[in-house]
């Protein structure tokens, strides 16, 4: 195992991060902003180095500071967390080049999953089901409209180097396409310095399914099962839970075995997830892989007793997978919570400001990761997440009970402060949601019967899952023309 990693984030990932080094005897450099000097992760880190004001950019996206943190402290890895710099493959090869580990899978590899488009075609030589759409990516206008009638409306527009739900547009009909089109090529060209977009049919009403896979450098990988995430809002994720619920085990089976051969067959090393859409007509559609740890990692740990972190750092080190496919056993259920200190009455705007009143709930089989305390200032820089609230119950009532009840207890008051968990309170009394047949329409019709003033109507009717479909054939779609 390794002797000092350099822990290359923030809030409560940070934390967990250097949490897990401490369990296995890692001495841990926390690397931080001007206005994370009195994080709790520098507070509980053996060593901490300052690398920049609180500008993401000239911080924690700051490769060389970085870097040479890890050089001064002598660490021998860099673990990337989530965001910033964990999907970067060129961060990854830097690392590599100055003699450190980089905590994820090799940086071609990477490379190939961070481009939407390149994971596609991947994927699909693999034999995994793809949504209808473009493979390629789309450079003309004329060639998005011809795609889009081919393969019918809604469709969406991605960003070809998109990620974190942004980056993507719904376009409804062939007259707004024109301007969705060009929107997005110039948004995802500010945002990630890449234009390139490829359309796909957007499926309504369906699941968001994710299964986390752990893949050594010795050709071995096992699953952990599923995870539900279809409670979002912008394509971003609030509520997630392990299992899936209402799905058909053969479909859970399947969405396993999908994605434990999209990683292997390129490649993939280290903790990932494979993501999913789901729908009863439609059958089962690939959208990405992720090739860090994701957020909702803590609900896959609660259910299969295994800590994705150790086994993160253990796979980094070269050493095979210390566990079987065999020895992977899910348990009950697990739910999580994300708190944003966001106004859901003003469109989820961050509400940034000193938290006066900070009182995590306890109880039995409740979890909750965060980095915040009385006095802590959420500042404007970064992500809105205070904290995660997970819980687990031997059944998905009790589970969902359990996490009411922790959120009722959760006292988090200061000036403007407002955060998401009255909005995830009500998404949890959701009559679709209580019988797991909700979908990622959920909290956009929440939404829209808050904005009438009306009771919000059930969701649309999805039939319980008989099992895996096959996606019917897709529609000829036209091929990107050559030049």
């Amino acid at each position: 195992m390794f002797d000092k990693v350099l822990i290359a984030n923030r809030g409560e990932i940070a934390l967990r991060v250097l949490r897990a080094c401490r369990e296995l005897g890692i001495r841990t450099v926390v690397v931080h902003s001007t206005v994370d000097a009195d994080s709790a992760a520098v507070r509980l880190a053996d060593e901490t180095v300052q690398i920049g004001p609180a500008a993401s950019r000239r911080s924690y996206l700051n490769a060389a500071a970085i870097v040479e943190a890890a050089r001064q402290t002598g660490a021998q890895a860099v673990h990337p967390g989530y965001g910033f710099l964990s999907e970067d493959a060129d961060f990854a090869e830097i690392c590599a080049d100055n003699g450190l580990v980089f905590v994820g899978p090799p940086p071609h590899v990477m490379a190939a999953l961070a481009d939407k488009s390149t994971a596609r075609a991947l994927m699909q030589r693999a034999g995994l089901p793809l949504p209808q759409g473009s493979v390629q990516t789309i450079s003309t206008l004329a060639h998005a409209l011809e795609v889009a009638d081919a393969i019918g409306y809604p469709v969406i527009v991605k960003a070809a180097a998109g990620g974190g739900g942004r980056g993507m547009t719904v376009v409804g009909s062939a007259a707004e396409l024109p301007r969705a089109y060009a929107r997005t090529r110039a948004a995802a060209q500010v945002a990630f310095g890449d234009d390139r977009v490829y359309l796909e049919r957007y499926l309504t009403d369906a699941r968001h399914v994710e299964v986390q896979v752990l893949c050594d450098g010795h050709g071995n990988g096992v699953h952990l099962g599923t995870r539900d995430c279809s409670v979002q809002r912008r394509h971003q994720k609030l509520v997630e839970e392990a299992p899936a619920p209402g799905l058909a085990e053969s479909t859970l089976q399947t969405l396993a075995e999908l994605a434990l051969r999209g990683v292997l067959d390129v490649g993939f090393t280290g903790a990932g997830t494979v993501e999913f859409l789901v729908d009863a007509a439609d059958g089962i559609h690939f959208l990405e892989i992720n090739s860090r740890i994701q957020v909702e990692h803590p609900v896959t740990e609660m259910v299969t007793g295994i800590d994705v972190v150790h086994e993160q750092l253990s796979i980094a080190t070269g050493a095979p997978l210390r566990c079987r496919q065999s020895d992977v056993r899910l348990t009950g259920v697990a739910v999580e919570c994300r708190v944003n200190v966001e106004d859901p009455e003003r469109d989820f705007a961050p509400t940034p400001g000193r938290l006066d009143r900070f009182q995590p709930p306890g109880g039995p089989f409740t979890r909750v990761d965060t980095h915040g305390r009385v006095g802590y200032r959420v500042g404007p820089d970064y992500d809105s997440l205070l904290a995660k609230v997970v819980v687990w119950a031997p059944d998905r009532q009790l589970a969902l009970d359990r996490l009411d009840r922790a959120l009722a207890e959760f006292d988090i008051a200061g000036p403007g402060v407002r955060t998401t968990i009255p909005f995830v309170r009500r998404v949890l009394t959701d009559q679709a949601f209580r019988a797991g047949r909700h979908t990622t329409g959920l909290v956009d019709r929440l939404l829209a019967a808050d904005a009438t003033g009306a009771v919000a109507p059930p969701s649309p009717a999805r039939p319980v899952d008989p099992g895996p479909t096959v996606p019917t054939p897709a529609a000829a779609v036209p091929a990107a023309p050559t030049d």
